[in-house]
């Protein structure tokens, strides 16, 4: 039987939770609150005085904020459909299959995770110079499928790893090729795992900023998250219109977040076990 837990030790971890809550919900609640507020008293300790609409229409109005969400939207989703698209294959090859070199290359998707976005920003730029591919969306959506597909694949093994083998073979026995076996039969199984590979790359892309700003220049091709900096920089200092912006990109997020939730748990643990 249990212990039951003694009234003061109860009491603490309430508190210890409720801080925590406090300490979590409080910079959201700082971008809300000063989004209504008027630009003098952005940086004012007390609640909303005098509620105003003037940060949203100025953002939505008169600055290049639509451009920018036009070039997020495009990249976001280019670079979600490509990474879950390539993660989910290569985990499933690398689950299913044994070919000389899948060691390595686990390894190598893995190692890859270890390096910091500082350290390859230079590389990268290098790279993406020689390739043409500065200030071009497709430039952005490769970098960014470099942070996403390695992780991404890692967790889609995982979770392949709980699919019975014997599904595969009777695909095999009624005639379909391996990718026919993936697709029809393995891939409408994996939707869980699909679910948060597909809410990490789109986060992953759509909250990006070191890439974002070092790859994309002049504000007709900035992403939300390079735009964001036009407002509060060394030359102004707009925190009205940059709170009010922050709390606009935070919305698709949270939508994305509210229609993959029902996966999120079960796709996270699929990998933990074996069946």
């Amino acid at each position: 039987m249990r212990n039951k837990r003694s009234p003061l030790a109860s009491a603490g971890l309430h508190a210890a939770l409720i801080a925590a809550a406090a300490v979590a919900v409080f910079p959201p609640l700082w971008l809300l609150v000063t989004s209504f507020k008027p630009k003098n008293d952005a940086f004012s300790t007390g609640l909303v005085t005098h509620f105003t609409f003037a940060n949203y229409s100025h953002v939505l109005a008169d600055t290049e904020f639509l451009t920018w969400f036009r070039n997020s939207v495009i990249i976001v989703g280019a670079t979600t459909v490509l990474g879950v698209f390539i993660a989910a294959t290569t985990g499933y090859a690398v689950s299913r299959f044994r070919f000389p070199g899948m060691r390595p290359l686990m390894w190598l998707l893995l190692i890859t995770q270890m390096f910091p976005v500082a350290v390859l920003i230079v590389p990268l730029y290098n790279l993406l110079a020689s390739l043409n591919l500065l200030n071009q969306p497709a430039g952005l959506v490769i970098t960014y499928l470099t942070i996403a597909v390695p992780f991404c694949a890692w967790m889609m093994k995982g979770f392949f790893d709980t699919i019975p083998v014997e599904i595969d073979e009777a695909g095999r026995v009624d005639g379909l090729n391996p990718f026919g076996t993936f697709w029809r039969l393995v891939l409408p199984l994996a939707r869980p795992g699909l679910a948060v590979t597909g809410f990490y790359t789109f986060v992953t892309a759509w909250a990006e900023v070191a890439y974002a700003s070092a790859f994309m220049t002049g504000e007709e091709n900035l992403t939300l998250a390079g735009g964001l900096q036009t407002f509060v920089n060394q030359y102004t200092n707009d925190w009205g219109s940059m709170t009010a912006a922050a709390v606009i990109i935070a919305v698709p997020a949270a939508l994305v977040f509210a229609f993959a939730q029902r996966h999120l748990v079960s796709g996270l643990t699929a990998g933990t076990t074996k069946g």
